[in-house]
């Protein structure tokens, strides 16, 4: 049985010279065999599996369809005990030879694809690294961790199966192991073995207490002060997801000189958006209450990081203006932060502008600063420059909008704050008004 088949993705288009040369017009329609069809997207299967059910897929289509929550064959409605995939290497040679055969129309030959890598796969090779790991064999373990990545190179699939059967705890150990040795010495392999585990995240609680501990910590901090820059990505990526998991992996790395310093570089060089980003997230996290977080915060104010972030969100993309307007309100908890804040000539005319025009958690981020910056013997300046700037009938649309019960509390105490001023200016800007007239 053969179906028609316009233009498969396994196709290129066919120039019209080549199909008036073999006596086509250019809307003829291309057959191709129906089995060498997935039954699930129709296309051609450049991948073919079958599964227990005898029905063949295109190994992408099957995985999706299982990834989904389907327990069933599309095909069959059976009921599958097993999601064993088996490779059809005699489909696949099938459909290789058709494309040949038909390449004077075009058809390019699908590549021979690569056995995907299995579950027993990864726990050998991690095996090995803990083995390697335990010898201080610093080439095993390098050879090893550059197997893995180059299998996570090759398909998501790949690292999927490599983050869910342990691979991020053992590579978390062999990076402690190492780093707590000497940094100096094995940092070829600390560089790589980071770079793997960045995307192996959210690692689990044993992996997370490993990798967040003080020599791991240090070897981090050691990566920021230097000048490779995917180094420095890595390293503030791992940060961020140590930092947001456990209090006391913030009390330990903020413990260590000039860490600081670092991130503040990190976001004022703006290497990429997840680095900007995860060194937003990390700052956060170092600055949120705690026994410490004003000492840091008022080092990070130090360091001009009020201005570095009121520069950010002039112009920045929604997930960046989130994290650095939640960093600001954890700024301005402290005195330090809120009078930096204050004279700062961006920040209100920056806030307000905010406000309901990037997403919910940012309108709530920049009405909480609002409202430090207005309370207060000092904030009468910040009152009047807010209603000048038309805060005041922002405020009435985040309250009739809706909005979360703490921000609803603010935004109503501003309002009050503000119309103390808004009457006076309204009349001052009509008598200025007149005057001119």
């Amino acid at each position: 049985m053969v179906l028609p088949w316009r233009r498969p993705r396994a196709c290129r288009r066919v120039s019209k010279a080549t199909l008036l040369e073999n006596g086509n017009s250019e809307m003829e329609l291309m057959t191709v065999p129906a089995h060498f069809r997935c039954p699930i997207s129709l296309d051609l299967m450049k991948d073919p599996v079958t599964l227990p059910s005898g029905i063949t897929y295109d190994r992408e289509n099957i995985e999706r369809w299982i990834e989904s929550g389907n327990r069933t064959c599309p095909v069959t409605n059976q009921a599958l005990g097993s999601f064993e995939q088996i490779p059809n290497h005699a489909i696949r040679r099938m459909i290789q030879d058709w494309c040949v055969q038909h390449r004077s129309l075009g058809v390019e030959r699908i590549p021979t694809p690569r056995i995907p890598v299995a579950p027993r796969d990864v726990s050998g090779i991690c095996s090995k690294i803990l083995e390697a790991t335990q010898r201080g064999d610093q080439r095993k373990c390098q050879e090893l961790v550059e197997k893995l990545k180059a299998w996570g190179r090759e398909s998501e699939r790949n690292k999927r199966c490599i983050a869910e059967n342990g691979a991020g705890y053992v590579l978390s150990v062999s990076f402690d192991f190492f780093a707590s040795l000497s940094i100096e010495m094995y940092v070829s392999l600390l560089e790589k073995t980071l770079s793997a585990l960045t995307w192996m995240f959210p690692l689990g609680a044993e992996g997370r207490s490993v990798l967040g501990s003080p020599s791991s910590l240090r070897c981090m901090a050691w990566f920021l002060e230097g000048e490779d820059l995917t180094s420095r990505q890595n390293a503030v990526v791992a940060l961020k997801e140590l930092l947001s998991s456990d209090q006391k992996h913030v009390i330990s790395f903020v413990e260590i000189d000039g860490v600081e310093e670092s991130l503040v570089r990190m976001i004022k060089e703006q290497i990429s958006p997840a680095a900007t980003k995860a060194a937003l997230m990390a700052i956060y996290h170092m600055i949120s209450p705690s026994n410490t977080s004003e000492k840091t915060a008022s080092r990070f104010v130090e360091l001009g990081l009020v201005s570095l972030v009121l520069e950010i969100l002039v112009g920045s993309e929604r997930s960046v203006a989130e994290k650095a307007l939640g960093v600001l309100d954890s700024i301005c908890n402290y005195g330090q932060g809120i009078e930096k804040a204050r004279h700062h000539p961006l920040t209100m005319p920056v806030l307000v502008k905010k406000i309901l025009r990037v997403s919910n958690l940012a309108t709530d981020f920049s009405v909480s600063i609002i409202w430090k910056l207005c309370r207060g013997e000092d904030g009468g300046d910040q009152q009047i420059e807010a209603v000048q700037l038309r805060a005041f009938p922002k405020m009435l649309v985040v309250l009739q909008i809706g909005c979360g019960e703490g921000t609803k509390e603010k935004a109503t105490e501003l309002l009050k704050l503000l119309n103390q001023y808004r009457d006076r200016l309204d009349c001052f800007n009509l008598y200025v008004g007149d005057r001119k007239m």
